[in-house]
């Protein structure tokens, strides 16, 4: 069966909220399964044009992975990374 990913792409404009954002959010996506593969790091852009921080979180399935971002609690936490980044964030089916 095809995995399931979170990815983001995110510029980060108040690190303190932020950091409340990232502490809370690891609970839910293992619930559902997850594991980050890529949290923040040095990333260098060498196509295009995409925010600073990047996040790819891998889900046993693709129905995981929208299971995680739909979560009642996630939903809230989406209100705190907003106020504090913007971002893109995509759940896609892999390999």
């Amino acid at each position: 069966m095809p995995k399931g990913y979170i990815i983001g792409h995110v510029t980060v404009n108040d690190p303190d909220v932020y950091k409340d954002y990232v502490s809370r959010n690891t609970a839910i996506f293992d619930a559902h399964g997850g594991t980050f593969l890529v949290r923040g790091g040095r990333g260098d852009v060498v196509e295009g044009t995409l925010k600073e921080r990047h996040v790819v979180i891998e889900f046993p399935s693709f129905d995981a992975a929208m299971a995680a971002y739909e979560d009642p609690d996630y939903q809230d936490l989406i209100k705190i990374r907003r106020s504090a980044s913007d971002g893109d964030i995509l759940v896609v089916e892999g390999t």
